[in-house]
């Protein structure tokens, strides 16, 4: 016998209740702030919407779980990039795929 109900459909992951007032400031604190904040309010007033369409909280929380993930790995990425590593390389999946056409 489970503790759950068989209807209740499990969050993979839920952010504390003030997660996304923190991630607000840590954001507005943040030297791109012109650009990511903007951003962040457009996909939390979309996520909003649809989240009162549907009575789900799934798109707010996907929502700042995309957006800790960016400002988490930020530096990373800047770092990669000031590093000068040569993606020359790099293989284009869309240019592949026009020539199996």
């Amino acid at each position: 016998m489970s503790a759950q109900p068989d209807h209740a459909p499990v969050t993979p992951y839920a952010p504390a209740p003030g997660a996304p007032a923190e991630l607000l400031a840590r954001l507005r604190a943040d030297r791109r702030a012109d650009t990511w904040v903007p951003a962040f309010e457009r996909e939390w007033a979309a996520a909003l919407e649809e989240s009162r369409r549907t009575f789900s909280l799934a798109g707010l929380y996907a929502v700042v779980q995309d957006w800790q993930g960016r400002l988490g790995s930020a530096l990373a990425v800047e770092a990669f990039v000031a590093s000068g590593y040569d993606d020359s390389e790099f293989i284009d999946m869309a240019q592949l795929r026009g020539r199996r056409r």
